[in-house]
């Protein structure tokens, strides 16, 4: 079974068994993939653009701060990934750390209640992007002291 993420959190996304039936013993019409013409397993369009719209309708009723936040802690969670990596990926966590600081940095005011949140992490990472770049280069041959 399928997830898709939500302003609530994943959501899952299936449909019933082939040859799943109803409280009446049948199978419900318009369900099975023939008439569909969704493969064994995957949801009809219909129900597909069901849960599209039904999607919609909770981001359009989310506030965007709580969105925009969301994907922000996102990109926090991607940059220390890198930087915890052995050895650490220094040039994706700089990208990261970039990305989420032009969010934080850019939209500043404009976040919200977790903004104080995303202003500490994004100090955070840069504080560990230095030391962990610093140790690294330590034991490079012929890089200056």
């Amino acid at each position: 079974m399928s997830t898709l993420w939500t302003p609530d959190g994943e959501r899952p996304v299936g449909r019933r068994p082939a040859g799943s039936t109803d409280a009446t013993g049948e199978a419900p019409p318009g369900d099975g993939p023939e008439e569909s013409g969704a493969a064994p397993g995957e949801p009809a369009d219909e129900e597909m653009r069901a849960q599209m719209r039904e999607l919609r309708e909770q981001l359009a009723n989310t506030p965007a701060e709580v969105i925009v936040a969301n994907h922000a802690f996102g990109l926090f969670e991607l940059a220390a990934v890198h930087l915890s990596e052995q050895p650490p990926n220094l040039e994706d966590a700089r990208l990261a750390i970039d990305a989420l600081a032009g969010v934080v940095e850019g939209l500043k005011g404009r976040l919200g209640q977790p903004e104080t949140q995303l202003v500490d992490a994004l100090a955070q990472l840069r504080l560990a992007f230095v030391q962990i770049n610093a140790a690294a280069n330590a034991g490079t041959p012929g890089d200056p002291a």
